[in-house]
C-alpha cells in the first residue's frame, strides 16, 4: 500500500500506539482542534488563576484591551457572540469594577464599556500570561520552523475561509 495513503499511527510507546487512529482524528482539522481547544483550556486555568476571570470573561477583558470605549453590540461582534450572551458576563465584570458602562454623548440609547484601572490590571495580566504560554509553546522551533508554520497557517486560514464562504453559499 502506499505510505500516503496509510492512516497514522501513534508514535511507539504511547497509549494506544498499536491501533490506528479513526479517520476524523487522523485530519489536520481535528489535529488542530485538539491543538486549539489544549491551548485555551490552559489558557482559562492561567486567567482563572491570575485574574479570576471565567472564559468568557477574559474574552471580553482581552476585546476591550488599552481601546477607547466601544458599545456593547461592537464588543458583541469583536468576541463572537450575541448581546445577551455577554450581558451577564459585562454585568459581572461592572459589579466586580473591572468594567464600566457608560450612556454615549453621541447616541443616548447606545451603551458604551471600557476597563476600569483595575480592569487594566486584569488586561495585563492576561497578556503577560499569554506572552509567556506563546513564548513556551513556540521555542520549541527553530525561527526558519517557526516561518514555515506561520506560511501554512496564514494559507490553511484562507483556504478555511474560502470554504466557510462556500458552504454558506450552499446554505
Amino acid at each position: 500500500m502506499n505510505e500516503r495513503l496509510k492512516k497514522p499511527r501513534l508514535p511507539a510507546g504511547e497509549p494506544g500506539a498499536d491501533s490506528e487512529l479513526a479517520p476524523i482524528t487522523a485530519m489536520m482539522s481535528s489535529r488542530l482542534m485538539v491543538l486549539a481547544n489544549l491551548l485555551k483550556r490552559g489558557a482559562i486555568l492561567r486567567y482563572k488563576r491570575l485574574a479570576g476571570l471565567s472564559s468568557v470573561e477574559f474574552g471580553l477583558v482581552a476585546s476591550l484591551g488599552r481601546r477607547p470605549p466601544m458599545s456593547v453590540v461592537r464588543l458583541a461582534e469583536a468576541v463572537g457572540m450575541d448581546k445577551g450572551q455577554i450581558s451577564r458576563a459585562l454585568a459581572e465584570l461592572v459589579s466586580r469594577k473591572l468594567v464600566s458602562r457608560a450612556v454615549n454623548p453621541r447616541d443616548n440609547r447606545e451603551v458604551l464599556v471600557s476597563l476600569t484601572r483595575t480592569g487594566l490590571v486584569a488586561h495585563d495580566a492576561i497578556v503577560a500570561g499569554a506572552l509567556e504560554r506563546n513564548q513556551r509553546l513556540l521555542e520549541q522551533l527553530g525561527q526558519e520552523d517557526l516561518v514555515i508554520l506561520l506560511g501554512h497557517i496564514e494559507r490553511l486560514t484562507a483556504i478555511a475561509a474560502q470554504m466557510l464562504a462556500a458552504e454558506k453559499d450552499l446554505s
